[in-house]
């Protein structure tokens, strides 16, 4: 079976809005919907878990009866405290729910993310041949400076052509993701920043799927703009 486990608990406080960004409008539709409508659409993907705020999970089933009414592989529950905390509270709905065989693939997606494309997902899952976990990521058009602790200096310059800015999908074999999570320590659970990290810390490569510039994830107002951008061009 593959997987779409999409994270949805953030509260947006650097939107500024009233609501949890991710039920604010992109182009007139809700930008939680339009992320889980690209894998609901996809024809690689069997099922769609989505993990939100408990307080937004009847609005956004709401949402989902609304605006994807013939979706019907999605499952909405209440997600974690964080993003791998929600991550986790899916895998663990899915191994109860259907148990967890070796040939399991878990596609992880920020819900805030709008606008992967069905290559994204596809290559994504292509990784899985050879692959443990991949991680989707376009290379720095920027210099990328390492600083102090502090942040007050430049201590180095890491080479840019080897620098990525990581972007979601993040895609792992569901048995291992669950097995090398239990392994790490509560230090290193503590340490993670995305669910890469967990193979990343276990010494496991994590192969690299190229993203794309538009698959974007929106979090200050000015990401809104970008995004209405997006969605009118893809109208």
């Amino acid at each position: 079976m593959i997987y779409a486990a999409i994270a949805a608990g953030g509260v947006g406080s650097r939107m500024g809005a009233d609501i949890p960004k991710q039920f604010l409008n992109v182009g007139g539709v809700p930008m939680i919907v339009r992320t889980i409508s690209r894998f609901c659409s996809s024809p690689s993907v069997d099922a769609v878990y989505v993990g939100t705020n408990a307080e937004w999970v009847d609005e956004l089933k709401a949402m989902c009866a609304e605006y994807l009414p013939e979706a019907d592989n999605v499952t909405i529950l209440a997600g974690g405290s964080d993003r791998n905390g929600t991550v986790f509270k899916i895998a663990e709905h899915i191994a109860a729910e259907r148990g967890v065989a070796p040939q399991d693939i878990i596609l992880t997606h920020d819900g805030v993310r709008p606008f992967v494309t069905e290559r994204i997902i596809a290559d994504n899952i292509a990784a899985m041949r050879d692959h443990s976990a991949a991680g989707t990521a376009v290379p720095s058009v920027d210099t990328i400076l390492l600083s102090s602790e502090d942040g007050g200096v430049i201590e180095s310059v890491p080479p840019r052509a080897r620098m990525f800015r990581a972007q979601t999908p993040q895609t792992f074999r569901l048995k291992e993701l669950m097995q090398e999570y239990a392994a790490l320590t509560d230090e290193q659970k503590a340490r993670l920043t995305d669910t890469a990290g967990i193979f990343a810390l276990r010494g496991i490569p994590v192969a690299i799927v190229r993203g794309e510039d538009t698959n974007i994830k929106i979090t200050a107002p000015f990401d809104m703009q970008l995004a209405e951008l997006i969605a009118a061009q893809e109208k």
